[in-house]
């Protein structure tokens, strides 16, 4: 049987694209729901494009349970984050022990934690003058981008890059790794 995954997203959703277009032909998973706590983002259309389940995030309940109840009454096994600006809740965190993923757009532990997320992080790290970038996956823990790091890809920062040529730079490494690297994660704890 196949373990199903609810993608969380709060923005137009390419990751999710991505991690859609995986598991199309996985044997081992499939995308069957899209929360999105922001209605009438890109995500929500992707969702109704591949007919996805999808359900918009209520504040109250979310900061309540994170949707634990829901997912685990929706027979969700697995909860990827890609692109969701809100922190996780400790009762969807204890629900979904180490069964919880992120994708974040620099090389943890560097330019993470509250706050750092998109054009914000690509900013930061320009004005270090960082000879390198990358994205880092990891396990949600109840700290902002803080779980243990599954896998690390980088690249290059070019002298004269702007916040929004690195942005590119990490989206085409977050489209390249992200889906395999959630399958590889999946399959660890299933087989």
């Amino acid at each position: 049987m196949k373990q199903k995954i609810a993608v969380f997203a709060s923005g137009a959703g390419s990751n999710a694209q991505k991690i859609i277009d995986h598991f199309k032909a996985s044997e081992i998973a499939e995308v069957s729901l899209i929360a999105c706590n922001k209605p009438g983002a890109g995500v929500l259309t992707i969702a109704e494009r591949e007919q996805i389940e999808q359900v918009v995030i209520e504040k109250e309940q979310y900061k309540q349970d994170g949707y634990a109840a829901f997912l685990k009454e929706k027979g969700i096994d697995f909860v990827v984050l890609a692109g969701f600006l809100l922190k996780i809740p400790q009762p969807l965190i204890d629900a979904y022990p180490r069964k919880i993923v992120n994708i974040h757009p620099a090389l943890l532990p560097n330019y993470g934690g509250k706050g750092m997320y998109g054009a914000f992080v690509h900013q930061a790290v320009i004005a270090n003058q960082e000879k390198q970038s990358g994205i880092t996956i990891h396990y949600v823990d109840e700290h902002y981008d803080h779980g243990d790091i599954i896998f690390q890809a980088t690249c290059d920062i070019e002298p004269g890059d702007s916040p929004e040529q690195l942005a590119q730079k990490i989206h085409l490494l977050e489209h390249a790794h992200f889906p395999a690297v959630i399958e590889q994660v999946i399959q660890q704890h299933c087989y």
